[in-house]
């Protein structure tokens, strides 16, 4: 068991989730992605609007699916 793993059964268990609905992988590859195509500090931002859309019904890999399109969309500010 790696520590990612060992912290996300502890922060489900704090939160009282069920670790079979969280998945890291999913979450972790949509914050890779908007890291390098729009800007680091947007990975957990987006992570966490995510979890809100999730919490308030959106599917899961809907709403990764449409914030994928979206950051491989994105274009950098010219200077």
């Amino acid at each position: 068991m790696t520590s990612l793993d060992r912290w996300t059964e502890a922060a489900c268990a704090e939160l009282g989730l069920d670790p079979a609905e969280v998945s890291a992988r999913t979450v972790l590859d949509l914050a890779r992605d908007v890291a390098h195509q729009v800007e680091r500090p947007a990975a957990p931002l987006t992570a966490f609007m995510l979890g809100l859309a999730a919490g308030r019904g959106q599917s899961l890999d809907d709403a990764v699916r449409r914030l994928s399109e979206l950051a491989a969309r994105w274009a950098a500010p010219e200077h």
